[in-house]
């Protein structure tokens, strides 16, 4: 829920939110790799999957440009990252994806190298319940029979997506500061805008062609 200081006065926004639109790779999906890369081959082919492989490589490389040239302060930095939970072992869940070849989570950790915070992000039980949905769908079989069980699912996929904006925008609105700046990792799916405190400041540094551009990985 957003929060307002209402009779106390102009608003002084001190805390700053640097929102990264992010693509997930195979080595981010954990023990859904496997199902996801099956699929992958199923719609687009070996070429297919080349050309998609390639793009996201180049969409990771501007994502590491812009974020390593940041001008920060990095012990006064927060890193929130889609798709992780809060659960007390955030640092070893980076370190695991990164070792598993995630560029992701490589970033994550050369910037906590530089002093910023990992925070956990997500309700593990929120990203349990996508999980699940998203191995159903994975291990239907057939493209028609996935299609069938997708378009019948999408309204509860639509709910769990936007549970899960609401869980982040909380997190991020209970736990940065004053003076802090967060860095948010974001897949192109969510939408937190009207969900943020007004306190923050929300700041693009990758172009709109860019979020077009990643849409087509």
């Amino acid at each position: 829920m957003k929060k307002t200081n209402k009779g106390a006065g102009p608003e002084v926004i001190d805390k700053k939110l640097i929102h990264i639109p992010i693509i997930h790779t195979e080595a981010d999906m954990g023990r859904l790799s496997g199902p996801v890369r099956q699929a992958a081959l199923q719609k687009l082919g070996i070429r297919g999957i080349k050309r998609k492989v390639d793009l996201i490589d180049k969409i990771w490389t501007v994502i590491e440009k812009t974020v390593e040239g940041l001008d920060l302060s990095f012990e006064k930095v927060r890193l929130y990252q889609d798709g992780l939970p809060v659960c007390g072992n955030e640092s070893g869940i980076v370190t695991d994806l990164a070792a598993s070849g995630s560029r992701n989570h490589r970033l994550l950790m050369r910037l906590m190298d530089k002093g910023a915070l990992i925070m956990g992000t997500e309700s593990p039980e929120l990203l349990l319940e996508e999980y699940e949905l998203t191995k159903k769908n994975l291990t239907a079989g057939g493209n028609l029979k996935s299609m069938k069980i997708e378009a019948h699912q999408k309204p509860v996929s639509d709910s769990l997506l936007k549970r899960r904006d609401q869980f982040i925008a909380d997190r991020i609105n209970d736990t940065l500061c004053p003076g802090e700046t967060g860095i948010l990792f974001l897949g192109m799916l969510h939408s937190l805008g009207p969900l943020l405190d007004e306190q923050i400041k929300v700041v693009y540094p990758i172009p709109g062609p860019f979020n077009r551009w990643s849409r087509m990985a």
